[in-house]
């Protein structure tokens, strides 16, 4: 097992920092408030703080970068902090993006675009634009819009990836890697077109940011709101299988994974398998991974089957800490990790 000082010693790859690095870096910094309901922690989506102990809401907050895609950057930049406030169970309300532009390559056409995708997908979701920052700099050589956004969520309500307990079951909403596909799509397009792929698959592979769409907001609230889940958790960058492993770190539990169970569709499946990519560790937005109580499983699948998200039970929490196990064909096998997301290798 990696310890701070060993991963330390190592150069850090693209993505997120290793989970037991970035550990170690929050415990120096100053998280303790009475109001600071939820902090920063390893796994949680979003934080959420007490103002007013006499209302009934909280205020949730969110902030989060958008580095590996170019096309519509404004749209993922909405729908992924949305995503983070949402699986707490709070509704997102107003959006603040920064938004860098490589110098030398920026020009209005650029900047009009991802403030029109900034507009469109806020509009759509309800949230209002309430400042920001933008900046055209030589430190970054493409577009990056890194976004804020605020939202509220009853005090009854409000969930956290933390919050699974032993003897729960591990659901997911939707499948993987929706993201990931409409990524390797959109930026791969001409080499896949040189490799003989169908210009309509890779359309159809490309929309997938759209339709089934990258948004889990209507299943996460719906299931907050309902009181059925224990934890929820948005599985973006590391895939799948990276967001299992941080619902298990954030709880201080265990799970066991059926792998097989795991939806991958066929396009997902051969577009990942043409660089050599597993789909289990592919940016994973769209899919919605919770955590639910024996007794309200099937009241949860019925929710979601009524507001058209498939869903099925990948797992359970099985032990308190004692590491993370999967089966594949009934056979216990190691549980997939990945030191950076699978789509980073696109560009190695």
């Amino acid at each position: 097992m990696n310890t701070p000082e060993t991963v330390a010693s190592a150069r850090l790859s693209a993505g997120k920092l290793p989970h037991t690095m970035l550990a170690a870096l929050l415990a120096d910094l100053p998280t303790q408030d009475a109001q600071l309901l939820l902090g920063p922690q390893v796994g949680e989506d979003a934080a959420v703080i007490d103002f007013d102990a006499s209302s009934d809401r909280l205020l949730v907050v969110k902030s989060d970068p958008i580095t590996f895609a170019t096309d519509q950057i404004g749209f993922y930049a909405v729908n992924i902090c949305a995503n983070d406030l949402a699986v707490t169970g709070a509704t997102p309300r107003f959006f603040l993006p920064t938004v860098l532009l490589p110098a030398g390559v920026a020009d209005f056409e650029m900047a009009r675009a991802i403030f029109d995708q900034i507009g469109q997908a806020c509009r759509a979701l309800g949230i209002v634009v309430a400042g920001g920052h933008s900046e055209v700099t030589p430190s970054v050589n493409q577009p990056v819009v890194s976004g804020a956004m605020l939202g509220e969520a009853l005090r009854t309500h409000y969930v956290r990836s933390g919050g699974c307990q032993v003897g729960d079951v591990v659901l997911l909403a939707g499948a993987i890697p929706i993201e990931g596909t409409s990524i390797i799509a959109r930026e791969m397009r001409n080499h896949l077109l040189d490799d003989g792929w169908n210009a309509t698959e890779l359309d159809e592979a490309a929309n997938y940011l759209f339709s089934p769409g990258i948004s889990v907001l209507k299943p996460a609230l719906a299931a907050a709101h309902a009181g059925l889940v224990t934890a929820m958790h948005d599985p973006t960058e590391g895939g799948l299988a990276t967001g299992i492993a941080e619902l298990a770190m954030a709880s201080e539990t265990s799970v066991e994974i059926d792998l097989d169970r795991i939806p991958i569709p066929d396009l997902s499946r051969r577009l990942c398998a043409a660089f050599d990519l597993d789909p289990l560790g592919a940016l994973a937005s769209g899919a919605l991974l919770a955590t639910a109580a024996p007794q309200h499983v099937d009241a949860l699948l019925r929710l979601w089957s009524a507001i058209g998200w498939p869903a099925v039970v990948i797992g359970r929490v099985v032990a308190s800490g004692e590491g993370l196990h999967a089966r594949r064909h009934g056979q216990t096998v190691a549980f997939p990790t990945f030191g950076a997301d699978e789509i980073t290798r696109l560009w190695r």
